[in-house]
């Protein structure tokens, strides 16, 4: 799986080359040309997706190449059993940063975290990683067990 941002979007391709792309200012999901803006379930190109409405907000939990990563685009919401539930067993987590964000991230135990937005850097110097930034990112079959990654993607 490949991971990297390009025209304000972020681009999640999978190991078939089929493409999850989510534009994370218009807060929208695509799985290749299917635009994803409902809570259900959905399996397309080998992707399967679980989307979840909470406090008016979508989440989306994908099972790509047999990781599954976790998009959180809000911080919007109370941390509830209801909506830790659906965040179990994260490999990696796209997650926005906003006030809120170190908390929400400290609630999920993701092997790899990947910051995004404008801010993603006073997220990573919160949680002090200092980590330069790459084009893109290649995630490998195995991910750490015991610990968490920081990834840092190059805006583009």
């Amino acid at each position: 799986m490949e991971i990297f941002y390009k025209d304000s979007k972020i681009f999640i391709v999978n190991k078939e080359k089929k493409q999850v792309v989510f534009d994370y200012k218009n807060n929208e999901v695509k799985i290749e040309d299917f635009l994803v803006n409902f809570p259900w379930e959905y399996e397309k190109s080998s992707i399967l997706l679980e989307v979840k409405e909470y406090n008016n907000e979508l989440f989306y939990n994908f099972l790509i190449d047999w990781k599954h990563l976790l998009i959180v685009n809000s911080d919007n919401f109370e941390l509830k059993e209801e909506i830790l539930d659906f965040f179990w067993d994260v490999d990696i987590l796209l997650i926005k940063w906003t006030k809120n964000a170190t908390k929400i991230f400290e609630n999920i135990e993701a092997k790899l975290v990947i910051p995004y937005g404008e801010e993603k850097d006073i997220f990573l110097n919160s949680l002090w990683q200092q980590l330069e930034e790459i084009d893109n990112c290649k995630i490998k079959q195995d991910l750490p067990v015991d610990t968490t990654e920081f990834v840092n993607l190059k805006v583009k």
